[in-house]
């Protein structure tokens, strides 16, 4: 049965925190009273303010706990009910106003319970109010019940003094059965989850993740709610243990409950109608709205859940928007897009600038005997319409899956690759460098969408948009070797059967047979692989042409950054880019951490200092982030100029060739800017999309003119830009 218990009327507003937990020498209030220091502002009400008040039918307990600011107003205090310790700032004879509501300061028709209010407020018809602090110009009207308990921990995986350890909260992402949980906390990024979510078997490294994240709070009992300055909250039901920054706006919601919602005047968050938020921690400028429900989890800054999302035991990182659809224990890294009803995406690490589109069911379809399996995709990730998979899967940056029910797991390590299942042929059709070869308008549109949203006040973490970075550029590599491999061996297997090689001599033998410009090579028959957890034959269709477009693009990275880096050193003479271009460094190894590119030999350095206590805060490790992005530029360079020479065997760049390699990138950037047009021109004289309109004129009103496009022009520009200062580079250095 319920457990309702009967008190004396006259412990109501007392006994906040238990006893037991009281240090000696405090009361009930000392936590409160460090949270809201400013208590010489208040005195105790005179004769004929008490008088006023009860003529405006309020009530009190006790009047000589109620406080009040020298600039009270009683008569905008009316039919109130008071309980406990509370301390009132100005209330002065004005009416607030925030999106045509206008609403008189004061408190009117409502239950207060040990709550501090600022100055002006608006409290109006708050069925049950208790252990609030108030800031100032808040306005709050029409809610059922408003409270916190002396066990609140607003989101936070942390247990109060005297709880089990069974009612700590963790978020179990990656992975359905908790064995990548990590405990949640206000201020964790999207890289401090991930980093926790790996390297499980190192126990010493787990523990000392815990011992930060508890060390970040104390364990005592009788913090109260704050709501900031300027927050609206209307028309809202059950507000429970919440948390809540300046400016939010939180309008008919169904539940919020053990929440911290971070909102600033420059990063205003927004709760809407319908929402039912449980055990979250909301970042800054974040929109939630129409009836989304989310539990366990948690948004980072500038992102958007809407239209009935439901978002469970997950971390969605900063930029991000999902709709309508399901997500349960994943770990999803910035600027991922994902819409429609009938989406769902389960335990999967989603390493950002994805686009999850309708239909598809990225889930742990319990395919096996043992624990659900997980999936992993790195950047760009874009499955179609109705795309099915099964997990374990892994997928190569930039990889896009046709319309399919996949029938086994997949690992796709080519970037930028198209993937079918031929159900007529039963066979499973990858197109490596598919993306580079046939949609430049996409990829370069999508760095510049992802820029351009990153709206973000604080960048502690330093995101890496553009589709060519450390990560793409290392698994092209990875895809060069194993293009190689794979041509070789049918290369030797037709023109010299019987023979046995080394896999070096494989290599060898597919890289010139790859490399031949005159080689049109339109498929490739994989009979043995492990691109698929199945027998069937896999096709690889273009794959010199791919071949060739992989090395362009590393040589593109490469030559982008050392013209970045000439615009930025405009002094540098033709002897100082000879000495770094032929600097004989090797390529370094990153990792994606939460959407940031960080060298893995850097990473190991932190982990292990985290493990011998050289780094004992999340704040360090934050240091970490911001130091890290601050030395990326030059980190980049050094990748893109390793990656050059061991493109070109380490043959050293000498005058002659420094200029045709400069010659080339212009060449090559006029190219790109040709594609990205032509890309986008595609869409203008295809037949079937032309047919839904009378003529060119009605096309073009209804989608606008292909010259007109705005990206299509930033990219023009930016094109004569660069022939500028390339052209008189190459002018400066004859």
């Amino acid at each position: 049965m319920n457990n309702i218990r009967k008190e004396p009327l006259n412990t109501l507003g007392h006994n906040f925190i238990p006893a037991q937990y009281i240090p000696q020498g405090k009361d009930e209030y000392y936590l409160r009273h460090l949270q809201n220091p400013d208590s010489s502002r208040y005195r105790q009400l005179n004769a004929h303010e008490i008088e006023v008040l009860v003529r405006n039918r309020n009530t009190s307990d006790n009047w000589n706990t109620l406080l009040v600011s020298e600039a009270f107003n009683p008569d905008l205090v009316k039919n109130c009910k008071f309980f406990g310790l509370v301390r009132i700032g100005k209330l002065e004879s004005f009416f607030l106003e925030f999106n045509d509501l206008r609403m008189l300061v004061g408190l009117y028709n409502s239950i207060i319970i040990n709550c501090d209010f600022g100055d002006n407020v608006v409290i109006d018809n708050v069925n049950y109010m208790a252990y609030y602090i108030v800031g100032n110009e808040v306005i709050i009207t029409n809610v059922n019940e408003m409270s916190t308990s002396s066990h609140a921990k607003f989101g936070n995986g942390i247990l109060t003094e005297g709880e089990p350890e069974e009612v700590r909260i963790w978020m179990e992402i990656c992975n359905e059965n908790g064995g990548r949980a990590v405990i949640p906390f206000d201020g964790m990024l999207p890289g401090d989850a991930w980093l926790w979510s790996r390297d499980r078997q190192n126990k010493d490294l787990q523990r000392r993740y815990r011992e930060m994240t508890e060390k970040k709070f104390d364990n005592q009992r009788g913090y109260y709610g704050t709501i900031g300055d300027r927050t609206v909250i209307k028309n809202c039901s059950i507000i429970k243990d919440v948390k809540a920054g300046s400016d939010a706006y939180l309008k008919g919601a169904n539940k919020l409950k053990n929440l911290t919602i971070n909102s600033t005047p420059e990063a205003i968050t927004q709760i809407g109608e319908g929402c039912e938020l449980v055990n979250g921690i909301i970042g800054k400028g974040c929109r939630i709205f129409y009836g989304v429900k989310a539990v366990r989890f948690m948004l980072g800054s500038n992102s958007q859940l809407k239209y009935g999302a439901r978002l469970i035991n997950s971390f969605l990182g900063d930029n991000a928007t999902i709709s309508c659809c399901e997500v349960l224990n994943s770990l999803i890294f910035p600027a991922h897009e994902q819409h429609h009803n009938n989406s769902f995406l389960i335990a999967a690490t989603i390493e950002g600038q994805s686009n999850i589109a309708a239909g598809a069911t990225i889930g742990s379809n319990h395919n096996s005997r043992g624990a659900d399996g997980e999936l992993s995709a790195g950047r760009g990730f874009w499955p179609a319409l109705c795309t099915s998979l099964k997990h374990n899967s892994r997928f190569a940056p930039f990889t896009i899956l046709t319309k399919a029910d996949y029938p086994a797991e997949l690992d796709i390590p080519l970037p930028f690759a198209l993937v079918s299942n031929d159900v007529a042929n039963d066979e499973l059709q990858i197109m490596p460098a598919y993306w580079l070869m046939y949609n430049q308008f996409a990829l370069e549109r999508n760095a510049w969408k992802c820029e351009s949203r990153d709206k973000r006040t604080e960048k502690t973490q330093n995101l890496d948009a553009h589709y060519l970075a450390p990560d793409t550029v290392n698994s092209i590599f990875e895809a060069l070797k194993l293009l190689e491999l794979l041509a070789g061996k049918s290369y030797c297997a037709d023109n010299q059967p019987g023979t046995s090689f080394t896999e070096i001599e494989y290599c060898s033998f597919g890289a010139a047979f790859l490399s031949d410009k005159n080689n049109k090579l339109a498929s490739l028959f994989i009979d043995k692989h492990t691109f698929e957890n199945s027998n069937r034959r896999v096709k690889l269709l273009k794959p010199a042409e791919a071949y060739r477009t992989y090395r362009d693009f590393i040589t593109y990275y490469a030559l982008e950054s050392v013209v970045d880096h000439c615009r930025k050193n405009e002094w540098l003479t033709k002897h100082d880019l000879l000495s770094l271009i032929n600097a004989g460094n090797e390529r370094p190894d990153f990792e994606n951490v939460g959407g940031q590119m960080i060298p893995s030999k850097e990473l190991k350095q932190l982990k292990d200092k985290i493990v011998s206590y050289e780094v004992i805060s999340w704040q360090q490790i934050h240091e970490f982030y911001v130091a890290q992005g601050d030395a990326y530029s030059e980190q980049k360079l050094k990748h893109a100029l390793s990656s050059l020479r061991e493109l070109n065997n380490s043959n050293l760049v000498d005058e002659e060739s420094l200029l045709s390699l400069f010659s080339w990138y212009l060449n090559f950037r006029k190219h790109l800017s040709a594609e990205i047009r032509h890309s986008r021109q595609k869409d203008y004289e295809n037949p079937f999309r032309k047919m839904m309109y009378a003529d060119v004129k009605e096309m073009e009103a209804v989608i606008g003119k292909l010259d007109k496009t705005p990206f299509i022009i930033l990219q023009q520009e930016k094109l004569k830009k660069d022939t500028l200062f390339v052209q008189g580079l190459i002018d400066r250095l004859k």
